[in-house]
């Protein structure tokens, strides 16, 4: 970083007019890209948590499927046990076993009305979730067209203000290396507490560039006079002449 503590307090101040001028160019080209870059990340998070609902759903409709492939095939072992049992009924030797392989055999039939029951409920289970999972698709399949549009438009942004973007950071990390490393400190302090970015402002019709508030005969005439830093009381930016910042020019 390049020594500066032997510059004037016009020549910091010049220096961090400079700075601010740049950097304000850099804030507009973001406010141009809006909220899209955050929209965008948003909607590709979204789109995420979407397709892994619809997954979630899909597994759940395969699960049910297997279900009652099991309930048929244990409808067909039931079938099978019962003409097992109807042909051992006709050699029983007395009303005992006949009982029993009677008993056996509608233990069969209810279980095989007990699996239809199952496959039934299991059918209106998958009806309803082939309509969650639908759902799931349109809505996967809106939020794709809405992120489309928003890429498009961001990427249309990007491709008008990258070459100036970059010019402006690299404009920026030289003017850096010229602003005072106190002045610097207080300049980025402050840029962060406002929204529009203004650490450095000028006197305008009496009043401070950034918050407005008024400011005394006197203190603008220490202002002009470029002989030290002076902040506003109100809302603590750094204040210039308006010569001085109108002198200034960021190509």
């Amino acid at each position: 970083m390049a020594t500066v503590k032997d510059y004037s307090v016009e020549e910091k101040l010049t220096a961090l007019v400079t700075l601010q001028k740049i950097e304000s160019k850099l804030d507009e080209i973001q406010i141009l890209k809006g909220e899209l870059p955050m929209e965008v990340s948003d909607l590709e998070d979204e789109i995420t948590g979407l397709n892994a609902r619809q997954t979630r759903v899909e597994e759940e409709i395969n699960g049910v499927k297997e279900f009652i492939e099991q309930k048929k095939t244990a409808i067909k072992d039931s079938e099978a046990l019962i003409k097992k049992y109807e042909k051992q009924s006709e050699n029983v030797k007395n009303s005992r076993e006949f009982e029993a392989i009677n008993k056996e055999m509608e233990m069969q039939q209810l279980e095989i009305k007990l699996a239809e029951k199952h496959i039934r409920d299991a059918n209106e289970e998958i009806a309803d979730k082939a309509v969650l999972l639908e759902r799931a698709k349109k809505n996967v399949s809106t939020k794709e067209g809405v992120l489309k549009g928003k890429k498009d438009e961001l990427e249309k942004i990007v491709a008008t203000t990258e070459k100036e973007e970059k010019q402006y950071n690299k404009l920026s990390v030289d003017a850096r290396d010229k602003v005072d490393p106190r002045l610097l400190l207080s300049y980025d302090r402050i840029r962060k507490n406002y929204r529009n970015g203004l650490g450095v402002v000028p006197v305008m019709r009496d009043a401070c560039g950034g918050c407005f508030n008024a400011i005394p005969p006197q203190k603008q005439s220490e202002i002009k006079q470029r002989k030290k830093i002076i902040i506003c009381e109100n809302c603590g930016r750094i204040l210039v002449d308006s010569e001085l910042s109108d002198a200034v020019e960021v190509k």
